[in-house]
């Protein structure tokens, strides 16, 4: 081997950048380990709420050590910046998807036009988005095309407005228009990636990932690490819409007038519905009792008045007209939003604006605030003229919001604060639709545009208000449409799981190789730990996060490492059986052993480039490891164990025969006639593949919440429970659909359902919640609270431990990016092969192995989905793992095709002999690289935990079938589309 100075450079300069990179990683752990201790041995668990508490001090004790120096070269503050990045599954946090509404800016460029066509446009395209791939703005143009009539897009009441005056003119066609509304939505979502991005730097969680995906009008959002997972909810969903009103006061007369008006009508209106009740409804033994205390009373108002019994009288000196019980609030904001009620208002306060207080979070009462609006519903002041805030601490020492107006905003507010001091009336500052606060003005106007935020805050609250005002507003509704939250805890087991198969992974290929080969797997296993070292070197290097799925990755790579050193041996092997010397047996066996190696890494490289392409999350994560491996694995492999063997076998006296005493014969000699019983194995799998797609057709398969949309909860119990039982008891709850399954030990299940899934908000998640709570609250242990039991809440080993949600819309997206990515996997697989051994029928054999596997795969989960112990759902990890079995399938069948090219490039077709002869050949190389890949698999899904058992079932079915499928199926099948060709070269 040629220039082995400058590999050995090379592989000592990669090596210490790689430990130089990983000691930044190790540097941050041992100083949050000694954080973690330092907090444990300063607050007990009889503290309350001691987890916060430690938690505080922990941030503490690294605040005050950030900057030291560690090692002479870094600080606490700058490893923290370039350690290994780990992903939602191992750290705990949230990962969102939000989609801006294309739907709100359009109205907002149209400004906010009642022209029906343009609104009819809007309604068609809402419709065709639930079923279509297509952006919103490319539906809105085709169903405004198809209702326009002679109106255009250019038209005054539309996109020709004042606003947009500038770059629309009244003589534009449509298609002048549309490049321009392109560019303007375009903007207005780099502006709300921009807001959303200063919003989540404010937020206090360390590598953040914010990203924009394609021109759909998604943002991607990450936050490892993140605890309050509610806080990070709220502060990725709201819109900041910060508004300035002034308030009736309790004393309107009008006011007065209206409720006792739409008291009366709402009897009229709610009158048939209670009559109805009351005939159908049936008398319980407790109404029955109960009937005569409530006649006793007279205590008949909820009956008689509907509105004006659940309104209490506002507290004397408030700026509100009423309070009401929170949990009555939805209710009495459905009155007040009917058409008939809103028409009783009084002219002088037509256009008033009810809106409530956003209250305390365990307070049972709410105000509700009537506000002085106007016909366009527009505030007095807007939000845009907030130059600053500031978190703060108000005269009596509670946590404040302190705002700084620029010049046009102070003019306003001095004009604000005039009128509502000349009137007797409060202020109301609206943040999103909720009343924050409402002071009064006691002193006359006030200048110089500055004012406070007050009310029932905690200290991050005011610091999240002050970052959404600062950012700014949102330029249209943002929803969560796909969501995963995980709890600390799960994410250390995580850890704990990952690395445990890890390590017996890796135990298992460093014995086994030494067992095989002796003095030569040595060398195969220091170039295998350099090769891992390289592995999360690169990761940490390139910023890349280190994912559950990343680490089966990296295992998974530890396989394809030893295949390719086991390729190298076995030709060494067969070098030094036709009697040449060590040093040429070895230069022989590693270049003839190159080619299968590039080839079989090449077509698992395409297949991971595919899976990266269409893959999100910890999919990704995986395809990332993956590519990493394979380069590492190829440096490793062809030359630092060359390096090793050659400085061996170039000192006298040494012998390295590559085999021990054990293994020295094994699958020596071995003459199985594979093509001649090529037609059994047609009849075997043409009834493995015929059953499995029966069953496909008929039993189907368990699509996970990624491919059907929905929201699904892991959740684990102190004690064992029945899923059978729980699931009648949701059913109930939710309607039916709802599934739960058992999900790893039997304390721990699934629970999965469609309730409300075309509903987006942080309160239809909340609800859920609240509804699981209730209906499991008998499982859990006494004492437990709402918050212990949702996700995210502290480190925690009971109740919700993980939440995924998937809007209907991505999930149609991620599903035909599954069918693409396996598509394209098959496609591009098909023309490598035709390109390296230029016969379509070499392709065709690979490419009818692979749909032979995919198949059985499918069929065997189809089958045993119902019955198999652990999670057998088609997700998005399903997919990764189809295309891993689409590789490693490949992997297989391009080592065998190639020694076939190889014998019968020697000594011809003899009649499919040859063909038997390069089978045999490879047998060894077949068995131990599918024996070590099984024993890999099989320690991740033992030890790799409950998420990543169904993924790893299918690879480890696809490996075994893979592995018969390069033998019985590739081959013949090559071989009988050739065996005219054959026949006529032997004539």
């Amino acid at each position: 081997m040629q220039n082995k100075g400058l590999i050995k450079l090379f592989a000592l300069l990669f090596g210490l950048v790689s430990i130089y990179q990983l000691s930044y990683t190790f540097i941050t752990s041992k100083l949050e380990k000694d954080a973690e201790t330092y907090a444990i041995s300063q607050i007990t668990e009889a503290e309350e709420d001691y987890v916060a508490k430690r938690e505080a001090l922990e941030a503490s004790y690294l605040d005050s050590i950030g900057a030291n120096p560690v090692l002479g070269y870094t600080s606490y503050d700058d490893a923290k910046k370039k350690e290994l990045n780990k992903g939602l599954d191992l750290k705990g946090g949230i990962n969102v998807t939000l989609q801006i509404s294309v739907k709100d800016i359009l109205k907002g460029l149209a400004n906010n036009t009642k022209n029906p066509i343009f609104n009819k446009a809007l309604a068609d395209a809402d419709n065709a988005s639930k079923n279509s791939p297509d952006t919103y703005l490319e539906l809105f143009f085709d169903a405004f095309d198809n209702v326009k009539g002679d109106t255009k897009l250019a038209s005054p009441d539309i996109f020709a407005n004042k606003g947009l005056s500038d770059v629309v003119n009244f003589q534009m066609t449509d298609d002048e228009v549309k490049p321009i509304i392109r560019t303007k939505i375009d903007e207005s979502i780099v502006s709300a990636f921009e807001v959303l991005r200063e919003r989540i730097d404010g937020f206090g969680v360390t590598q953040p990932n914010i990203q924009r995906e394609g021109n759909s009008g998604r943002i991607l959002v990450e936050l490892p690490g993140a605890r309050d997972i509610a806080r990070a909810q709220e502060l990725l969903s709201s819109t900041a819409q910060l508004e300035f009103w002034e308030t009736y006061p309790q004393s309107n007369q009008s006011l007065g007038t209206f409720f006792v008006n739409a008291n009366e009508k709402l009897k009229d209106i709610l009158e048939p519905v209670e009559s109805e009740e009351e005939t159908t409804k049936p008398e319980s033994e407790i109404d029955s009792l109960l009937s005569d205390v409530a006649q006793d009373s007279l205590d008949l108002t909820n009956q008689v008045n509907p509105l004006l019994s659940k309104l209490i009288p506002a507290n004397p000196g408030s700026h509100a007209i009423a309070r009401v019980l929170v949990v009555d609030t939805a209710e009495i904001g459905g009155y007040l939003r009917m058409r008939e009620i809103k028409r009783l208002l009084p002219n002088d306060i037509q256009f008033t604006k009810f809106l409530w207080e956003r209250s305390a979070k365990d307070s049972e009462i709410a105000e509700l605030y009537a506000l002085k609006s106007n016909r366009d519903n527009t505030p007095r002041i807007s939000g845009d003229v907030v130059s600053d805030a500031q978190d703060t601490f108000d005269q009596f020492n509670k946590p404040a919001v302190s705002m700084t107006m620029n010049t046009r905003g102070a003019k306003e507010w001095e004009k604000l604060t005039g009128d509502a001091f000349n009137n007797q009336t409060g202020i109301a500052i609206v943040l999103d639709n909720k009343v924050y606060t409402a002071p009064g003005v006691s002193s006359g106007p006030i200048s110089g545009g500055r004012s406070e935020i007050t009310g029932t805050f905690t200290v991050n609250e005011t610091k999240d208000i002050a970052n959404v005002l600062r950012a700014g507003k949102l330029p249209a509704s943002a929803e969560i449409i796909q969501s995963e939250v995980v709890g600390p805890s799960l994410g250390q087991e995580a850890i704990d799981s990952g690395f445990m198969s890890f390590l017996i992974a890796m135990a298992f290929v460093l014995v086994w190789m030494v067992f095989y080969y002796g003095k030569a797997g040595i060398f195969a296993d220091i170039a295998l730990v350099l090769n891992i070292l390289l592995i999360f070197g690169v990761l940490t290097s390139l910023g890349a996060v280190l994912t559950l799925p990343g680490i089966a990755g990296i295992v998974l790579t530890i396989g394809m490492s030893v295949d390719a050193n086991v390729l190298i041996f076995e030709r060494v092997k067969e070098e030094l059986a036709r009697g040449k010397g060590k040093a040429q047996a070895v230069a022989d066996g590693f270049s003839n052993a190159l080619s299968s190696i590039l080839d079989a890494n090449i077509t698992t490289g395409l297949t991971a480039i595919i899976l990266f392409i269409f893959g999100s999350g910890p999919i990704k994560g995986f395809a990332t490891t993956l590519l990493i491996g394979i380069v590492t694995s190829l440096f490793t492999a062809i030359f630092i164990t060359r390096l090793l063997v050659d400085w061996y076998v170039s000192k006298k006296g040494r012998s390295l025969d590559f085999s021990t005493g054990l293994t020295k014969n094994l699958f020596k000699n071995m003459n199985i006639n594979f093509l001649g019983k090529r037609k059994i194995a047609y009849v075997v799998s043409f009834i493995l593949v015929g059953v499995g797609i029966f069953s496909l057709f008929t039993t189907g398969l368990q699509q996970g919440v990624d491919f059907v949309g929905g929201r699904s909860y892991q959740i684990r119990f102190e004690k064992a429970v029945n899923p059978s039982e729980i699931a009648s008891e949701l059913n109930t709850v939710f309607g039916s659909g709802t599934n739960v399954k058992t999900f790893g030990e039997a304390n721990q299940i699934k629970v999965t359902t469609p309730y409300k899934v075309d509903v987006e908000g942080i309160e239809v998640d909340n609800e859920i919640q609240d509804k699981l709570y209730t209906s499991l609250q008998k499982y859990l242990p006494d004492g437990t609270s709402f918050e212990d039991f949702t996700v995210g809440a502290s480190e925690k080993s009971l109740g919700i431990l993980q939440s995924v949600k998937v809007g209907p819309t991505i999930a149609d997206d991620i599903k035909n990016n599954a069918f693409l990515a396996i598509i394209g996997s098959l496609a591009v697989v098909f023309l490598y092969i035709l390109l390296r051994f230029r016969k379509w029928q070499f392709s065709l054999g690979a490419v009818v192995a692979v749909f032979h596997d995919v198949m059985i795969v499918l069929g065997i989960f189809s089958l045993t989905g119902s019955i198999m112990p652990f999670n057998m759902e088609i997700d998005q990890a399903f997919i990764a793992a189809i295309l891993t079995v689409i590789g490693y399938s490949l992997n297989d069948t391009v080592v065998v095709f190639d020694r076939i090219r190889e014998i019968v490039n020697l000594k011809g077709w003899n009649n499919g002999k040859n063909i038997n002869q390069a089978l045999n050949s490879t047998l060894s190389r077949t068995l131990n690289t599918s024996l070590t890949t099984l024993i890999v698999l099989l320690a991740i899904f033992v030890f790799g935990g409950e998420s990543l058992q169904g993924f790893m079932f299918a690879m480890i079915v696809g490996v075994i079938v893979g592995t018969y499928s390069s033998v019985f199926i590739a081959t013949p099948i090559m071989f009988d589309a050739l065996k005219k060709k054959i026949a006529g070269a032997n004539e």
